[in-house]
């Protein structure tokens, strides 16, 4: 599925990332353009899926700046980013951190979700995305938008489309039609050029606004 950059840290190349941008730049034309703008860059994915999802609760809602901070003060007073951990540092602790109750809580039912394997961790490889996302959103604080960058950032899936994400309708509007805004059909309509690789298509969007690498 994917080769580690730096074993330690859990970094992953998508094995198809090659594949998809060769086919992408022969099927469309913009992909064409931008894709040999970003070189050797290219989706970094991570490991560790509660991490991953409790990071993204939380930076809801808040600056990149402030939810590194909430974070740090969460690893601090958790010692480890485990379900166990984080259910043994309770409500006030997380909330001493810097999160809202509401954000407390939703971290606590995501460990306890963990921890009572509500969740089917192990089988999500095998399971199709919607079969993910339909577990995903069964866990407060969690909606459609988080559950795909999950796919696409933890478990590298290759033909995410995330109708919800801004930055994907924005660079759809600026790269496919001058600008104009665009809606939710518009963006189905060109992203059926990119099958099987709307994952990595969405990507590029991403790399076009901001050619900083996302992350997540």
């Amino acid at each position: 599925m994917a080769k580690s950059l730096q074993g330690d840290t859990q970094l992953f190349v998508p094995a198809y990332w090659e594949d998809a941008k060769q086919e992408l730049m022969k099927r469309d034309r913009i992909m064409r353009r931008i894709i040999p703008m970003f070189g050797d860059l290219h989706l970094v994915g991570r490991g560790d899926p509660f991490t991953t999802l409790a990071r993204s609760i939380v930076g809801q809602q808040i600056s990149v700046k402030a939810a590194e901070t909430v974070w740090q003060r969460l690893l601090a007073a958790c010692q480890k980013c485990t379900p166990v951990h984080v259910i043994k540092a309770g409500p006030e602790q997380l909330a001493a951190c810097g999160l809202s109750r509401r954000k407390a809580e939703y971290i606590l039912d995501l460990a306890d979700h963990f921890k009572a394997k509500r969740v089917h961790v192990a089988k999500w490889e095998e399971m199709d995305d919607e079969e993910v996302i339909a577990e995903l959103l069964q866990i407060r604080g969690i909606g459609r938008w988080t559950a795909e960058m999950f796919l696409i950032f933890n478990l590298l899936r290759p033909n995410i489309l995330p109708l919800d994400d801004v930055g994907l309708l924005r660079g759809i509007s600026m790269n496919y039609f001058s600008g104009e805004p665009v809606s939710r059909s518009d963006a189905r309509e060109v992203s059926a050029n990119w099958e099987p690789w709307r994952t990595v298509a969405t990507w590029y969007m991403w790399r076009s606004l901001e050619p900083v690498p996302v992350e997540y």
